[in-house]
């Protein structure tokens, strides 16, 4: 099989949440780019009616859909509406997060709360809804979660991400065991550190000077270094991939000597 023929997603339906930013617009745009039809999901609809404008322009199809992660009747809504314009969605890229900076000893229990259920709660029952709703239409699909290397090796301040980020990996592999079987494939993307409005100021700053020295490749990461990994994920290229997490990081993790320096990230 030719490459191009291998990672086209021409015919398919992809959603992806927090698609009103960062890398949830870049990963958008690359499956849109390779053929999917592409349901843009986040809480601002300004953003993703500008971004359906230019997936449009330049020959795809989208259709923009407001809802919060974390509010479970407005995400049965999305699908629906996906499934309207589309057909049944057969790539999720559960993508939607928010971050925090604080010592654990000085958060408050809704906070805590906060971050949990937008990281991890919502990434639950997104991918589970997405699951059923391919086993019913009895069609084979992809369910993306994306992590982080903050799931894998934390930093001074971010004790709910990375708790969050790695229940994310655990989710992946029990859900992946799960639905298998059924032709639904579940894996994860772990990407480093990349320059996004969440955490813009901070990767600017000395501290991220300091994180820039950790990583062997000596950059942070831009767009275009998770498609790769995303269209493998999406496509029959990673058809026997399952219930693994990819790491996109530039070498950070197999070098991390004591962690980075507290987090100081704003909320997306």
């Amino acid at each position: 099989m030719q490459a191009a023929d291998m990672f086209s997603l021409t015919g398919r339906v992809a959603l992806v949440t927090g698609a009103s930013s960062g890398l949830g617009q870049q990963f958008a745009r690359t499956l849109a780019e390779n053929g999917a039809a592409v349901a843009l999901v986040a809480r601002r609809a300004d953003r993703l009616a500008a971004l359906k404008k230019e997936i449009e322009g330049k020959g795809g199809r989208a259709v923009a859909i407001e809802a919060d992660v974390t509010d479970r009747t407005a995400m049965v809504r999305a699908f629906d509406a996906a499934e309207k314009a589309f057909s049944t969605v057969n790539i999720l890229v559960n993508n939607a997060g928010i971050a925090h900076a604080g010592r654990a000893t000085d958060m408050s229990a809704e906070e805590w709360h906060r971050i949990l259920s937008t990281d991890l709660d919502a990434m639950f029952f997104w991918a589970t809804e997405a699951a059923r709703r391919m086993q019913a239409a009895k069609i084979q699909g992809a369910i993306i979660n994306i992590a982080s290397v903050l799931g894998l090796g934390v930093a001074k301040g971010g004790s709910a991400y990375a708790t969050a980020k790695a229940g994310a990996i655990q989710l992946t592999k029990a859900l992946a065991v799960e639905l298998a079987f059924t032709g639904v494939r579940v894996n994860a993307i772990a990407p480093g550190w990349f320059v996004t409005e969440m955490n813009d100021s901070y990767l600017m700053s000395e501290a991220g000077t300091a994180i820039k020295r950790e990583i062997p490749m000596g950059r942070f990461g831009k767009d275009g270094d998770l498609d790769g990994a995303l269209l493998l994920l999406a496509s029959d290229a990673g058809r026997f991939i399952c219930g693994t997490t990819i790491v996109v990081d530039g070498g950070q993790v197999v070098s991390i000597r004591g962690g980075a320096p507290e987090l100081e990230l704003s909320d997306e």
